[in-house]
């Protein structure tokens, strides 16, 4: 189960405790939306304990189009990585290993 927290104060900062799923994706990106695209917003991940593959991919999407990823668990970092890689080419792929 995902909880999600909005704090504001200059830019937006959701902070997401739980578990992120394909189900939770929707959601998030309707929250999103709403603050719409002139605000700087950022996703607090430090207490995120489970993402699934469409999180992940939903997170690298997020990080490409200029949402800031704060407190991003290791083994999700990896992932995002690993995932942009596929779709980035070699390039992305090599910056990942190092």
């Amino acid at each position: 189960m995902l909880k999600i927290q909005r704090k504001s104060n200059g830019r937006v900062v959701f902070t997401l405790s739980g578990r992120i799923g394909a189900d939770d994706i929707d959601e998030l990106c309707r929250l999103l939306e709403l603050d719409g695209a002139n605000t700087l917003i950022a996703l607090d991940l430090k207490d995120v304990t489970l993402v699934d593959r469409d999180a992940v991919k939903f997170l690298a999407d997020c990080e490409a189009g200029s949402i800031k990823l704060e407190n991003c668990p290791p083994y999700v970092r990896e992932w995002i990585g690993r995932e942009s890689g596929k779709r980035g080419g070699k390039k992305n792929n090599e910056r990942s290993r190092g």
